[in-house]
């Protein structure tokens, strides 16, 4: 009986199934040719036919599951009705058998926050560059993330014609994350990921005091923090307001979850309760080792530049 799972993980659970679904969209979208490119505020702010199908799917389908769930989406649609095919009310199983973290046993629906982004490096999506491309379901209590879903609609999409595409990481604080196989950048590298399309003077001035050996150039703050957990980057920079409490609720959990650490540029924690501004206004500075270093290496006229 599903009663007798607490809500956040029958939340986790759907929430998993409703990112495979958004997917299996971002997929479709592309094979069918017309991604129907709106430009937002400017050339880089990009909206696909992808990003509002898949909202309307996550959005809607979790509210008809969840109807006191405060549910915040990157894109701003109109009210429609939606179509039955983007309704996915199943849930993962695998995910019920697993333990609540006892903290989280008594919290009611309506105390969660649900920051969804549903696709994550647009930009890159319309540029080809797939394996940029993430769906985003972050959720958040008391101000907090405490479970997050990643979907890569296109994991594993340069094996071949014949490959399995797509994968679905997802994780509980006190509980762990799942989906993906833990790896530690190689010992001794500082090797920085920072923005693609988003860069200026601060971002460029903060990464270079890093001491860098490399640095990685990629869209999508979920695609970032994978390749922190798979040991490709050892750190994200990102000394800019531009991202989003939709594009750092889901990662965050998931690094967290494996014992990293993800602040704004000055070292605070990111809230998430519903009232809270949209805007990441101090920026990102995210870690799965060595923490400390990066943050020590942060200049103070970026601190000066970048008010929380």
């Amino acid at each position: 009986m599903a009663s007798s799972h607490t809500v956040l993980m029958r939340l986790v659970a759907s929430a998993y199934s409703i990112a495979q679904k958004a997917g299996m969209i971002v997929r479709h979208v592309i094979a069918e040719g017309d991604l129907g490119i709106v430009e937002k505020t400017c050339a880089t702010d990009l909206q696909t036919k992808a990003d509002r199908l898949v909202q309307m799917s996550i959005c809607s389908s979790l509210a008809r599951k969840f109807p006191k769930l405060t549910i915040i989406g990157e894109e701003d649609l109109p009210s429609e009705e939606v179509d039955q095919e983007l309704i996915e009310d199943g849930q993962w199983e695998e995910i019920l058998k697993q333990p609540c973290p006892s903290q989280y046993s008594s919290i009611k629906e309506e105390d969660l926050v649900v920051w969804v982004d549903p696709l994550d490096g647009t930009k890159e999506y319309t540029e080809g560059l797939l394996d940029n491309v993430t769906v985003l379901i972050g959720i958040a209590y008391e101000g907090k993330a405490i479970a997050g879903i990643i979907n890569q609609p296109y994991y594993n999409y340069q094996a071949g014609p014949d490959a399995v595409l797509g994968r679905t990481i997802w994780g509980v604080l006190g509980l762990g994350a799942f989906g993906f196989q833990l790896k530690e950048a190689p010992a001794g590298k500082h090797i920085v990921t920072t923005t693609r399309s988003h860069s200026n003077k601060l971002v460029t001035d903060c990464v270079t005091a890093m001491n860098p050996d490399d640095v990685l150039r990629v869209g999508g703050a979920g695609n970032k923090i994978i390749q922190l957990i798979e040991g490709k980057a050892s750190a994200y920079v990102f000394a800019s307001p531009g991202c989003k409490k939709w594009d750092t609720c889901a990662p965050e959990v998931i690094l967290h979850a494996v014992g990293g650490k993800l602040t704004d540029i000055h070292g605070n924690a990111l809230q998430y309760n519903k009232e809270v501004k949209h805007m990441n206004s101090a920026g990102v500075l995210a870690a799965l080792r060595n923490y400390d270093y990066y943050a020590s290496r942060v200049p103070e006229s970026v601190k000066q530049a970048l008010v929380p």
